[in-house]
């Protein structure tokens, strides 16, 4: 019972871990993707919580039943003709370059607060991801493992703390009233949950490998997927009641806090940070799994490639690359969830 327990934990420690990276934790992601739509966009929160779930459900029944390895086996398994291709070869560059941004996010954060060099953060970050990526699966699990739970009690005590002295701003009705300027925020929670999912798959598949019990994978990934959504709902109401003071920040969310004080300001700088690194291990794992099956090379060979070619990619700009990077990522991950879910219906 402590066992399976223990495994459907860590698989929804590592399914929030992988998602909630430099955009999210930031407040960049999920004004740009959510807060922007005003209310209706705790709406669209909830359909990508749907879809998570029964899109991680679809993986895990493809991934046991077919016996696959990497998010590339699962590509080629539902779209083997040149979309499939061009789908794997624009995700490993998504992840790749998902790598970039949160190296530029850790460059961003440190020098937003302690006013330093963008490249103390990113060095900083290559060189624990190193550390941690060398022990492989193992290591993924552990950091994630620790990780989540204190993202969790943060950013909920941060929430509290907020409705406690906000006044009129927590209000329904005061966020009813808000201003919002775009009108699509239903297509924009597809593409949203979309690139989250095959992001996801990179981890994903190669765990329902590795662990044989179906029931404790998907019972871990719709934990996570809830715990996201309370974590995502709670940063959105936020964002959407300091609108349009946000927009002039790479890290909105630290802007937030700035009102509670230095120490509480350091514990989310010091809690987003680590959600970004968590996100980083993800990407550079997934990708370093599908090189080490594609090429035949070692897997902490395919670890160093990726992170010496994420640096030069981070120096674009975080926000910069979450803006483009991001919505065009979104777009092909939902053409492919399409094929999956016909291939799924076909096959199943």
């Amino acid at each position: 019972m402590r066992k399976s327990l223990s495994i459907i934990f860590q698989v929804a420690a590592v399914f929030i871990g992988t998602i909630v990276g430099a955009g999210l934790a930031s407040g960049q992601e999920i004004t740009q993707f959510f807060t922007t739509f005003g209310y209706k966009s705790f709406f669209g929160l909830i359909i990508c919580m749907l879809m998570y779930i029964l899109c991680s459900f679809m993986i895990i029944d493809l991934s046991t039943k077919y016996k696959l390895n990497s998010y590339k086996d699962l590509i080629v398994l539902v779209s083997s003709g040149f979309l499939g291709k061009i789908t794997d070869i624009l995700t490993s560059f998504f992840m790749v370059s998902g790598a970039a941004i949160i190296l530029a996010g850790s460059g961003a954060l440190l020098h937003q607060y302690f006013g330093v060099s963008k490249w103390i953060g990113i060095l900083i970050m290559s060189i624990i991801a190193l550390m941690v990526l060398f022990r492989n699966t193992k290591g993924l699990v552990e950091i994630n493992s620790f990780i989540v739970p204190s993202l969790l009690i943060v950013i909920t005590t941060i929430f509290l703390l907020y409705m406690l002295f906000s006044g009129h701003a927590a209000n329904i009705n005061h966020v009813k009233t808000i201003s919002h300027n775009k009108n699509y925020w239903f297509l924009s929670s597809l593409i949203y949950a979309s690139f989250n999912i095959l992001s996801f798959s990179g981890v994903l598949v190669p765990f329902s490998h590795d662990i044989k019990n179906k029931k404790y994978l998907i019972i871990g990934t719709a934990l996570g997927a809830l715990g996201l959504t309370v974590l995502s709902l709670m940063i959105n109401f936020m964002l959407l009641t300091n609108i349009p003071y946000i927009y002039d920040y790479d890290i909105p969310l630290l802007y937030i806090v700035s009102r509670f004080g230095k120490i509480i300001q350091v514990v989310l700088l010091g809690i987003i940070w680590l959600e970004m690194f968590s996100t980083e291990v993800s990407d550079i794992y997934s990708v370093s799994k599908t090189l080490e099956q594609s090429f035949k090379i070692s897997y902490n060979k395919a670890v160093i490639c990726i992170l010496i070619l994420s640096i030069p990619i981070s120096q674009i700009g975080f926000k910069k690359l979450i803006n483009f990077l991001y919505p065009a990522f979104g777009v092909i991950s939902f053409i492919f969830l399409i094929q999956c879910i016909i291939f799924y219906r076909k096959n199943h």
